[in-house]
């Protein structure tokens, strides 16, 4: 089990000291925030879950970027995070908002590890990981019928859209954490994102006003059988 001190070498790479932003965003959860920095600078990297590179901007790019997705996530709500590698976003999530309930979804055995050792560590009680690929009949059964289903860096987005749809509840979202050609991206797979059972598809920019450069997301509803259907034949006809 790793221990939650920082590793000198790795955060001389940059500022362990959080941005202003950081108070905002955690409040007085904010030493749990610095906790996991200094792990993924640390331990994160021995075990190549974060490049070394990206040691200077873990709060901006990485921590602060996930967290404020939180806006667009109800009180109470169920979440699962599918392929969340180093726990992001699920885990800046849980620690922001306490209230949620998150479930990590991840393939492979060291990054489970991983992310157990810190939940473990940082007594997160409201997060549970699942060890699977989201598509796996295991992983459907154990974690579907969430409110919300998360995703950071994981796949293009109509197979992302194939993937997240089937653990979503009837009228829960998808929330896809994207880059700035995330409008096109949404336009390039809307039909297969159609084909998913998704509507109401946005692209959300979170952390406006607080984040130096927002966190851009792209939320898609999963639609009851009856509506869903009526989309696809309307996608068709379309398309002639």
């Amino acid at each position: 089990m790793f221990h939650v001190e920082p590793d000198a070498e790795a955060i001389d790479q940059g500022s362990a000291e959080p941005p202003a932003a950081a108070a905002v965003v955690f409040g007085d959860r904010l030493p749990l925030a610095r906790r996991y920095y200094e792990v993924l600078a640390s331990a994160g990297v021995e075990r190549g879950l974060i490049g070394p590179r990206e040691v200077p901007r873990l709060w901006d790019r990485h921590i602060l970027n996930c967290a404020v997705i939180g806006d667009l996530i109800p009180q109470g709500a169920t979440v699962v995070d599918i392929g969340s590698g180093a726990g992001l976003p699920g885990i800046p999530l849980a620690i922001a908002r306490p209230d949620l309930r998150i479930t990590l979804v991840e393939p492979l055995l060291r990054r489970t590890l991983f992310l157990a050792e810190f939940v473990d560590a940082a007594g997160l009680t409201n997060v549970t990981i699942v060890r699977g690929r989201a598509e796996q009949a295991g992983v459907k059964k154990e974690a579907g019928g969430a409110d919300v289903v998360t995703s950071r860096a994981v796949a293009p987005l109509a197979k992302l859209a194939g993937w997240s749809m089937p653990l979503v509840r009837d009228h829960g979202r998808m929330l896809a954490l994207k880059g700035i050609s995330a409008a096109e991206e949404l336009e390039r797979d809307r039909a297969e994102l159609t084909k998913a059972g998704a509507g109401k598809t946005e692209v959300l920019e979170c952390g406006v006003g607080v984040l130096e450069t927002p966190t851009v997301v792209i939320s898609a509803e999963r639609l009851p059988r009856k509506e869903r259907r009526a989309g696809v034949r309307a996608e068709k006809r379309a398309k002639g």
